[in-house]
């Protein structure tokens, strides 16, 4: 069973910078498409940005320009780093697989944005 750990949790003044790590005990990791999820309290777990295995990357409109997506597979790591952030990005902060299939959900790390 491949377990992720994300950390990097913190409370951020709006405009502020944060950077997310996950860890995933999987061997070949290199091979797997990433993404970082968030859900915020009440709604959806939504896709936030992907990482292919060849390191293409995707992002939502809502961070497209602010958040920046890497990996160190040797590390088997994945990364996010969040500029310029907003109440908004205010969620509880998950990796996984991009696509279909997903391996168990970690425990995810908390992002607050208050001043």
């Amino acid at each position: 069973q491949v377990q992720l750990v994300e950390s990097g949790r913190g409370l951020v003044q709006p405009g502020g910078s944060l950077t997310l790590s996950c860890a995933a005990s999987v061997r070949f990791f290199s091979i797997y498409d990433m993404g970082w999820y968030r859900q915020a309290p009440g709604k959806q777990r939504e896709l936030v940005a992907s990482i292919t295995s060849g390191s293409s990357t995707n992002y939502a409109d809502s961070v497209k320009g602010r958040f920046t997506i890497s990996r160190d597979n040797a590390k088997s790591t994945v990364y996010l780093q969040m500029n310029l952030l907003q109440s908004e990005d205010t969620a509880v902060y998950y990796c996984n697989r991009d696509g279909r299939s997903k391996w168990y959900w970690g425990p995810g790390t908390q992002v607050t944005v208050s001043s």
